[in-house]
């Protein structure tokens, strides 16, 4: 049998298995996705049941084939997202949706007893996101539905409620915790006071390498406590440069400037543009910009090719040409995002009119999202860097445009498509190396 480690990597939208052998190379992937379920208020979430299934079968199903024998098991998932437990381990209400509206309920008490919102967003280098801050998920449950918080006895993130379903032993991680929670004090480096006022307890932060020997079916294997998935994107990264310093851009539905060499604390004035930290899983703060620009990208595709009737994928078609790219870099001009981007961003069919040419009009939304990029990468650097190289990594990397724009934006750095694969599963299993 091949000595493997599994990662679950579980996105919003798609739920993975991958085999990492002893090289770190992919043995074995399978994707799946799950319909949504409706919460209690009927808003869509995940179906947490289906998913914890799903994962306990596909171990099972490993181990009774013979032809991996699992060392260990770890996770990456999305962010901003709570498992509560009762006293007897069972699950208390739904797994709630980030993008979940919080109706009739608001904050200004919570921050008024907290120093204010920008004191308070500062120092847990947190922008006031609501559901997004998965500490106000916990203050809101408290006051909203106290008839389900009376009987929480412990609150996980989800990386580490799929490590719990292996140990049963609640556990915690820097990634999760340090990612826009409102739970961590970058200041002191430890959970905020306010936790503690509020008689939360949350379990202590392990170091990522950290593992628990479990029984798995009548084997034992080590089950990493998981880290959140942006954050483990950059583990491969900092294990191929500990001394030259980078910054990683993973471009998704959010667009992650990210310094994992910033040693200065968050400013107002970066946290006012978007700027927050992660934590690695050692314990490092990453300096950081959260941008919405995939899904700008998205609804812009969607309004392009109602506009000039083409189809949706009609940008791929689109051949590199340098000197239009020229050309929009000197006008410098802005049509589309000249308003802040929320996550309620919806594209304006009105601001086509004045191009006569898909070309056109797709070279500057393309132009105006790497601006915002630029602008980003500014925001967390510190004043005194040695910034060598910029990774790009995740699905825009296969957009030459896009690619075009930085490397003109940013021409004194050394602008590289990260040739890292499966970056947050990566990441997880390099977390669980001593294992194998």
């Amino acid at each position: 049998m091949i000595d493997v480690i599994a990662v679950f990597d579980i996105g919003k939208t798609n739920k993975k298995i991958l085999l990492f052998d002893a090289s770190f190379q992919v043995v074995s992937r399978n994707a799946t996705r799950f319909d949504e379920l409706l919460d209690d208020d009927d808003y869509p979430c995940d179906d947490i049941a289906a998913i914890e299934n799903w994962i306990l079968e596909k171990i099972k199903a490993i181990q009774v084939e013979k032809k991996y024998n699992i060392k260990a098991i770890n996770f990456s998932t999305h962010g901003a997202t709570l498992v509560y437990l009762d006293a007897e381990g069972n699950r208390i209400g739904a797994v709630y949706n980030y993008t979940k509206p919080l109706t009739g309920f608001g904050f200004s008490s919570f921050y008024e007893a907290n120093g204010g919102v920008d004191a308070f967003s500062r120092k847990t280098a947190s922008p006031a996101y609501g559901m997004l801050n998965t500490g106000l998920q916990m203050y809101w449950l408290k006051n909203a539905k106290p008839y389900l918080y009376q009987k929480v006895k412990t609150l996980l993130h989800y990386p580490q409620y799929l490590s719990y379903l292996f140990t049963k032993q609640p556990t915690a991680d820097f990634t999760s915790i340090g990612a826009h929670t409102a739970t961590w004090d970058f200041d002191q480096m430890k959970y905020h006071d306010w936790l503690q006022k509020e008689s939360i307890s949350l379990p202590e932060p392990s170091h990522g390498k950290d593992a628990i020997l479990s029984a798995v079916n009548g084997q034992d294997i080590y089950i990493g406590s998981g880290a959140h998935d942006s954050s483990a994107s950059i583990v491969p990264l900092l294990e191929k440069n500990k001394d030259n310093e980078f910054i990683l851009l993973s471009t998704g539905t959010w667009v992650l400037t990210m310094n994992p060499f910033s040693k200065e604390i968050l400013t107002k004035e970066q946290l006012n543009n978007n700027c927050l930290c992660f934590m690695t899983p050692e314990k490092q703060m990453v300096k950081s910009s959260m941008q919405f620009l995939g899904h700008v990208h998205e609804e812009y595709l969607r309004a392009l090719s109602r506009y000039f009737n083409v189809e949706i994928k009609h940008h791929l078609s689109i051949q590199l040409d340098e000197d239009t790219s020229v050309v929009i870099l000197t006008k410098n001009e802005r049509f589309f995002l000249k308003e802040p981007i929320g996550t309620d961003f919806k594209a304006n069919p009105d601001s086509l009119k004045q191009f006569e040419t898909y070309q056109a009009a797709y070279y500057q939304l393309m132009f105006e999202i790497c601006e915002v990029i630029n602008r980003s990468i500014e925001l967390v650097l510190d004043q005194n860097n040695r910034l060598e190289t910029i990774y790009i990594s995740g699905g825009f990397i296969l957009n030459p445009i896009f690619i075009d724009f930085i490397r003109k934006l940013k021409s004194e750095y050394n602008v590289r498509i990260s040739d890292v694969k499966n970056e947050s599963a990566l990441g997880a299993a390099l977390l669980m190396k001593n294992y194998i």
